[in-house]
């Protein structure tokens, strides 16, 4: 018999076995604790599954909050994105490429301006940040206006977090003087 075929076989079978459903005999429950099989037998254990009802259920969950500061300041303006998780629960914030953030500016007729991504190159590979419970996570740019020539007047800057399952995008507006 060809034994490509008998390996397969084999390592279905022993696969099938790893898989399948376990009985929870009291054999088994005496060698867990390490006590003889008579003493094991009288000792109460837990049921294997805790069933609770809807309004029991832990309400942990992830809450992601964001704030933009922007300073502007005589030859340049700083931006500053602050991700904040404020719930109960570890968050992992997932990034389609190495881009994770952008600011852009616009004039007050809404035409972009300055965009910090623009001309930059990023990796093509999927990315993650961990936030804890309470973490932040601080990006910040800088922008000199005189690189575009842009005139005093009413700006306004947005900050995105390009994160696929928690996307952020914060404006604030502000005057260059």
């Amino acid at each position: 018999m060809n034994t490509r075929l008998i390996i397969s076989l084999l390592c279905a079978g022993a696969l099938a076995f790893a898989c399948g459903p376990r009985t929870h005999a009291p054999a088994t429950a005496a060698l867990a604790s390490a006590l003889p099989m008579h003493e094991a037998a009288s000792v109460p254990t837990k049921p294997a599954i805790h069933i609770r009802r809807r309004d029991q259920v832990s309400k942990a969950e992830v809450k992601i909050k964001s704030k933009l500061d922007v300073s502007v300041a005589p030859r340049e303006v700083r931006f500053a994105l602050v991700v904040t998780n404020v719930g109960d629960k570890h968050a992992e914030l997932n990034f389609p490429s190495g881009q994770s953030y952008d600011f852009v500016v616009v004039d007050s007729a809404g035409i972009e301006v300055w965009r910090w991504a623009k001309g930059r190159m990023f990796t093509q590979n999927v990315q993650n940040q961990q936030l804890g419970v309470h973490d932040a996570m601080r990006v910040s740019e800088k922008w000199t206006p005189a690189s575009v020539k842009a005139k005093a007047g009413r700006y306004t800057a947005i900050a995105t977090l390009n994160s696929t399952n928690y996307p952020v995008e914060e404006r604030v507006d502000f005057v260059l003087p």
